[in-house]
């Protein structure tokens, strides 16, 4: 019959002096080096809404006018041109929110809060441009001229307006949300270190 061995000194594990790691870099300096790509994509952004406002102007229904030689009435009173001048607004802003969002996440997938900030800024701007630009392509604003050039009993375009303002948010909104859904999903994960037998965890 042996003796129990009793543990050696030699025998314990020797613990691992931790490395010496590089201090995480603070929000600041984050969003300073996040600037240029920040930059570019409001850039981006901005300039896309030359593409949508000519896009608007060109597929946004036309409200038909008439003169009595004393007034300009509504051709037809109960058309909803108006309103599908908004929907289509709407419909673009959409369209090119999920694109802009989409090609942002393809071409900068750590994202980071400057280039999420850039998108949202650059997607209101496009909006605006947008709105301007396509009232600046539609029929003229100066009704009355307009009626008179064309004279009494002919039908001419109203003028283009965004009747509900709210329509210019669905180009920024509907890019942070799609930004948003596709970083959840297909966005790079945190790696998780699994401490191991004698690292001392």
């Amino acid at each position: 019959m042996t003796a129990p061995l009793t543990p050696s000194p030699h025998d314990r594990p020797v613990p691992v002096p931790p490395q010496d790691l590089p201090p995480a870099p603070t929000l600041s300096q984050a969003l300073r080096a996040e600037l240029p790509a920040a930059a570019v994509v409001a850039a981006v952004a901005t300039v896309s809404g030359v593409l949508m406002g000519f896009l608007w102007a060109w597929l946004a229904p036309r409200i038909p006018l008439i003169s009595d030689g004393k007034a300009v009435f509504l051709r037809n009173s109960e058309g909803e041109q108006a309103i599908g001048a908004d929907g289509t607004f709407a419909l673009l802003g959409l369209a090119f929110g999920v694109v802009a969002a989409a090609l942002v996440f393809l071409l900068r997938r750590a994202g980071g809060v400057g280039v999420v900030t850039g998108l949202a800024v650059g997607a209101l701007l496009g909006s605006l441009v947008a709105w301007r630009l396509g009232m600046w392509l539609g029929p003229t604003s100066d009704v009355v001229a307009h009626a008179r050039a064309v004279g009494k009993g002919v039908v001419f375009d109203a003028p283009l307006r965004l009747g509900a303002k709210g329509m210019l948010l669905a180009f920024p909104m509907a890019a942070m949300a799609v930004h948003l859904g596709v970083t959840a999903l297909f966005g790079p994960r945190d790696e998780v270190v699994v401490a191991g037998p004698g690292s001392g965890v």
